[in-house]
């Protein structure tokens, strides 16, 4: 029987090396995979380019590895609610390669799948598609976006089973699968991780063949980015 578990995220983050592209799933703070990111800031990796909609806020998620200068490059669709990314950014001391949201998505879509690149409208006319092919297409103008070249793919399921079939909760299903089998190691961290044949073969959203690494994560903080309440 397949069997893709390993014991610790220690085990499961093994091989990632300074200067490697990784993928990170999650937007914002919804769905990401919060015990990786730490253990990651503990391996002190350095030069790393972090493909991920955006990088949380200052000091929690991705913001952790920007407060220690890990990040060389962040593609991302936005900024978002993190001052050190911003800061960053404009003082020049982090490349930031800003992508249409859509854009990057399908851009993770395509390595999965295998599709080297693609044509869309998004971004024609504007900086985004500075050095890139156009095409017209019955009269319209599109770019043309290469699919993403990853070492390694971080996923956050809700829960998962020991062959790497995955199930995403709610609004944390985001970006999380079109990132699975779309960098050449996938690692997936679960809420709960159970036996093979224990999930409903009608509810998992990504079979384990995208996954190559699964563990069960030891704590999860779910932290609101901004929570807004109503006055009594």
């Amino acid at each position: 029987m397949i069997n893709k578990k390993v014991n610790s995220v220690q085990e499961a983050l093994s091989g990632i090396q300074d200067g490697m592209t990784i993928m990170l799933g999650g937007f914002g703070l919804c769905g990401i995979p919060e015990n990786s990111i730490a253990e990651l800031v503990e391996m002190n990796l350095k030069n790393l380019t972090c493909i991920s909609n955006n990088a949380g806020v200052d000091d929690f998620g991705l913001g952790m590895l920007l407060q220690k200068r890990q990040i060389k490059t962040m593609i991302s669709s936005y900024v978002g609610e993190n001052a050190e990314f911003e800061r960053q950014m404009l003082s020049g001391e982090l490349e930031v390669i800003l992508t249409p949201q859509g854009t990057l998505a399908e851009k993770c879509r395509a390595a999965q799948v295998g599709i080297p690149a693609f044509y869309t409208p998004a971004g024609y006319g504007t900086e985004v598609a500075e050095g890139k092919e156009t095409r017209e297409f019955n009269g319209k103008m599109y770019v043309m976006e290469e699919a993403f070249q990853a070492d390694f793919s971080i996923v956050k399921a809700w829960k998962g089973d020991e062959a790497g079939n995955l199930i995403f909760k709610a609004t944390a299903r985001n970006f999380n699968p079109v990132m699975c089998g779309a960098a050449k190691i996938t690692v997936a961290e679960v809420e709960e991780l159970v036996p093979v044949g224990e999930l409903d073969p009608n509810s998992i959203h990504i079979p384990g063949i995208f996954v190559q690494r699964i563990f069960q994560g030891n704590h999860f903080e779910k932290r609101i980015e901004q929570k807004t309440t109503r006055e009594e």
